[in-house]
């Protein structure tokens, strides 16, 4: 009976000596102001209070807690500086005199912005006169087509032998 009660004696020991080390395994919560998320590296940290969001992790020596950058604030800290000199802007376009002098309220004639120009006349003819190539260009453009070819050639061939040493 004696060994029995020893027994649940080491045990209940053991139980509060292992919470004791769970609960000083993980950051303090206090009092429900944090609220915590785990991730791979350790903890993510909520304070509920400030809306700061600070990663936590056991480096051995117990927790340390860094506060994660808050690039939202810097974001509405220029948003308001853009919304305030949009208003100037607005402002100063708005006090300045209109430059058009004389506006009609009838809408412009559209123009015909994909109308082809007229062609070249020569002196008193009605030729056109269109301009050739270079030699250059022409020369480009032969050495272009000679590569294509061999290319092609040099393809068909490849097929060939490949055909051929598979049947």
């Amino acid at each position: 009976m004696m060994i029995k009660a020893i027994a649940a004696a080491a045990i209940a020991i053991g139980c509060l000596a292992g919470s004791a080390a769970v609960v000083q395994s993980t950051p303090d919560t206090e009092n429900g102001r944090y609220a915590l998320s785990t991730t791979p590296d350790g903890v993510l940290r909520l304070d509920t209070r400030t809306g700061a969001v600070s990663t936590c992790s056991n480096n051995g020596a117990g927790w340390a807690c860094y506060a994660v950058p808050d690039e939202r604030g810097a974001l509405d800290a220029e948003i308001g500086r853009l919304q305030a000199d949009n208003e100037k802007l607005k402002k100063e376009l708005a006090s300045r005199e209109p430059t058009v002098a004389g506006k009609i309220e009838e809408p412009m004639p559209k123009s015909d912005s994909l109308k082809k120009s007229e062609p070249k006349v020569v002196e008193g003819e009605r030729k056109i006169e269109i301009p050739l190539p270079s030699d250059r260009d022409m020369d480009r453009m032969m050495s272009f087509l000679e590569r294509a070819w061999r290319r092609l050639i040099e393809m068909a061939n490849r097929v060939q032998k490949d055909v051929n040493g598979k049947i």
